[in-house]
C-alpha cells in the first residue's frame, strides 16, 4: 500500500512542477551530432525499448484512448514473472507523428494516420526486453525502437503548432547537408497543462547524411 501512496504521491508532485515547465522525467540518452541554424540539431539515438498503442480510427478521442491505456501499463497493469504488477516511472518525450496523406508537415510516441493512431511510453533505461513488466492489456505491445538520427527544431506553444514547425524544419534541411529519411512528427515533453509559454515541443524528422 505505501508503496501505491508513493508512487501517486509522486506523480502529483510531478504535475504541480509540470505546470511550471519542470521536468524530473527520464529521457533518452542521445548524441548531438551537428547543430545548425535556428535552433536545428542532429541527434542520434541509440536503440530504446518502448510500449507501443495502435488504435483504429483518428482523432483527439483516440489519443486520449492510447494515453490512458499506456499509462494504465506503466502504473501497474503489468507482470513481472508471477510477481504481479510493477510501478513504471514516467519518461519524456511524447513522440507524436502525424502519417496522414497530405503535405509534409509530424519519447511517449504518437503517431496518427488518417485511420489509425499509434502511440508509445520509452520506457526506462534500466529496462532490457529479457526483463521488463509484461502488459496485462494485449492492446499494448513492447517494442524495440532501432537506433536513428533526427533532425529537431525547438518551439514553445502549443502542439498544435506542430504542422508548421514541421515545415519549418523541412526547409531548414534543404539548406544542409542532411536530408529527410521519413515522415515529419512531434516530440512532446510536457502535460496539456503546462504554461505554454514554458513547453518543449519538438518538431523532428528522420535524417541521413548527403553522401
Amino acid at each position: 500500500m505505501w508503496s501505491n501512496i508513493a508512487y501517486y504521491a509522486t506523480l502529483a508532485f510531478e504535475s504541480v512542477i509540470g505546470i511550471f515547465g519542470i521536468r524530473l522525467y527520464e529521457e533518452p540518452r542521445y548524441d548531438i551530432v551537428a547543430r545548425l541554424g535556428d535552433g536545428v540539431e542532429i541527434r542520434r539515438y541509440a536503440a530504446r525499448l518502448a510500449a507501443q498503442v495502435e488504435l483504429s480510427g483518428a482523432g483527439q478521442a483516440k489519443m486520449d484512448d492510447a494515453f490512458r491505456l499506456l499509462f494504465a501499463y506503466i502504473a501497474g497493469a503489468n507482470q513481472i514473472k508471477e510477481n504481479g504488477g510493477a510501478k513504471i516511472a514516467m519518461t519524456v518525450p511524447v513522440e507524436v507523428r502525424m502519417n496522414e496523406k497530405l503535405a509534409m508537415t509530424v519519447p511517449v510516441q504518437v503517431s496518427e494516420t488518417n485511420d489509425a493512431v499509434r502511440m508509445l511510453f520509452y520506457l526506462p533505461a534500466k529496462f532490457s526486453a529479457d526483463a521488463v513488466p509484461k502488459p496485462t492489456d494485449g492492446r499494448v505491445r513492447l517494442v524495440t525502437v532501432p537506433g536513428e538520427t533526427i533532425a529537431t527544431l525547438r518551439y514553445s506553444g502549443s502542439a498544435e503548432d506542430s504542422g508548421a514547425r514541421q515545415s519549418e524544419l523541412i526547409g531548414i534541411l534543404k539548406e544542409s547537408q542532411w536530408r529527410p529519411t521519413g515522415t515529419p512528427y512531434l516530440l512532446g515533453y510536457d502535460p496539456p497543462f503546462t504554461l505554454p509559454f514554458l513547453r518543449r515541443n519538438e518538431a523532428a524528422v528522420a535524417v541521413a547524411e548527403a553522401r
